[in-house]
């Protein structure tokens, strides 16, 4: 009868150990997995790459809601210290919320090795663009409303209509609220769009879908508010409202203010463009190069929680432009090369073998092995590990961006290997880079509008 009491004692004591966490993907689908108290990110993350049958999620990162934002983990960190006490009381019968989101945005989905990873990726930028408010680039809206209507869809079904099948053929085509925004159904009616959507759509016929979901995210990466992750920073300590969003982008960083609903670009800094960052509990410093003449930018962040992770992902995201601008040059340049010759033939590329290449060349290194460099640059000797918010006055964290004293990934002479593994003609899946189709549908819409200027319809 004793040792029965122990066994429960012990079963219940491994209960209270125990801790749920679920996963919520940007397919809106969730995961589920038991870690123990002093569990770390990182053996959550390893959960989600087996139960999606990955090796990598180069692109992707586990994030916690702390004051209505997004905060990306430090995978070497226990989940205690983005918990809290919640943890510590917790109990297998709530659940603790975790995201798997976007950590780095890329100009190109053949940067993406994963077919799974790269859906994910196309999913999560599809509802991006959903949320954009970048008004001024309202044509591009429809080039991406028509790219992933054909990589969700295919080719659309042609034939000759009467006038009255069209218009019901174009009401149940698709739904205007699940491919532009809400203020541009607002702005031009829903009828324009089921109108003229599926002209758009049509020009990509031919495309397979995987094909067009590439061309989304490289047309996304060029939305000024799609391919960003933002963070809100006060202009005085004092502030009620934080009014600046601090945008890490692809290519750098945009600074911008919020007026009226509306977010107006203050800078817009390229990683060459910055010297470096300092963090010193919530004070936040941008200092930028002597060339541009400009003052030290001062914000403040909700806390130095805050600060710190918004400084590990600059500093991984800087990272990750480094490790992978040369294959990013060669893909260019294969397009550069298509775009001029006009080909229309596809280019064959050997998906295992670019997979070893890349991997070989740490194109797809892990989010920690970035932190760790950052976190060695700023760690003092016998630091101990800080409290959720624990950081004292005088301490401060900086980040230096050199980019010409940074170590390439890829050899620039060995460069060429990509170029001529996605010519090579030894395999079976096609890849074909798309050139370039929207003058002409770009001339279409312009004539759609006079048009109706003519007619005295109005053109906003």
């Amino acid at each position: 009868m004793k040792d029965g009491d122990e066994v429960k004692a012990l079963v219940t004591m491994m209960r209270k150990r125990r801790r749920h966490v679920c996963i919520l993907l940007p397919s809106k689908q969730h995961m589920d997995c038991t870690v123990t108290v002093s569990s770390r990110g990182r053996e959550v993350l390893n959960v989600v790459l087996k139960q999606l049958g990955v090796s990598d999620l180069q692109v992707f990162g586990l994030a916690v809601v702390r004051d209505n934002e997004y905060l990306f983990l430090d995978l070497e960190q226990k989940l205690s210290n983005y918990f809290g006490r919640r943890w510590n009381m917790g109990s297998l019968a709530v659940p603790f919320i975790l995201f798997l989101r976007v950590q780095y945005y890329v100009e190109s989905g053949l940067l993406i090795l994963s077919s799974k990873v790269q859906q994910l990726y196309y999913t999560e930028l599809r509802q991006t663009v959903l949320r954009s408010q970048s008004r001024h680039q309202e044509a591009l809206f429809f080039q991406l409303a028509a790219s992933a209507l054909q990589a969700e869809i295919g080719d659309r079904e042609q034939r000759e209509w009467s006038e009255g099948e069209k218009k019901h053929k174009y009401r149940n085509y698709f739904l205007p609220e699940d491919y532009f925004p809400s203020w541009l159904i607002k702005h031009r009616g829903r009828d324009f769009l089921l109108q003229h959507g599926p002209v758009l759509h049509d020009e990509l016929s031919g495309l397979t879908r995987s094909q067009a979901m590439l061309q989304f995210i490289k047309e996304a990466s060029g939305l000024q508010d799609g391919a960003v992750t933002f963070y809100r920073m006060k202009e005085e300590k004092k502030k009620l409202r934080s009014l600046i969003l601090l945008g890490v982008a692809v290519k750098g960083v945009h600074i911008y203010r919020e007026v009226g609903g509306k977010l107006c670009l203050l800078y817009d800094f390229s990683w060459t463009d910055v010297d470096r960052f300092t963090v010193q509990g919530c004070r936040f410093e941008i200092a930028a190069v002597a060339s541009l003449c400009l003052p030290k930018l001062v914000y403040y962040t909700p806390s130095a929680f805050h600060s710190k992770h918004i400084l590990r992902h600059l500093s991984d995201s800087h990272r990750f432009h480094m490790n992978t601008r040369d294959a990013l040059s060669c893909i260019r340049q294969l397009e550069d090369v298509q775009d001029r010759h006009h080909y229309k033939e596809a280019y064959v590329c050997d998906t295992a073998q670019l997979s070893q290449r890349l991997s070989c060349s740490n194109l797809t290194s892990s989010t920690s092995d970035c932190s760790a460099a950052a976190r060695a640059a700023t760690a003092q000797p016998g630091e101990e590990e800080e409290e959720e918010d624990g950081v004292a006055p005088s301490e401060a964290d900086m980040l230096l961006l050199d980019e010409s004293e940074e170590d390439f990934v890829d050899d620039p002479a060995e460069v060429p290997w990509l170029a001529e593994l996605l010519q090579s003609t030894s395999v079976v899946r096609p890849l074909i880079l798309s050139s370039p189709r929207w003058a002409a549908v770009t001339m279409e819409m312009k004539q759609v509008l006079w048009r109706r200027a003519e007619e005295g319809e109005p053109v906003d």
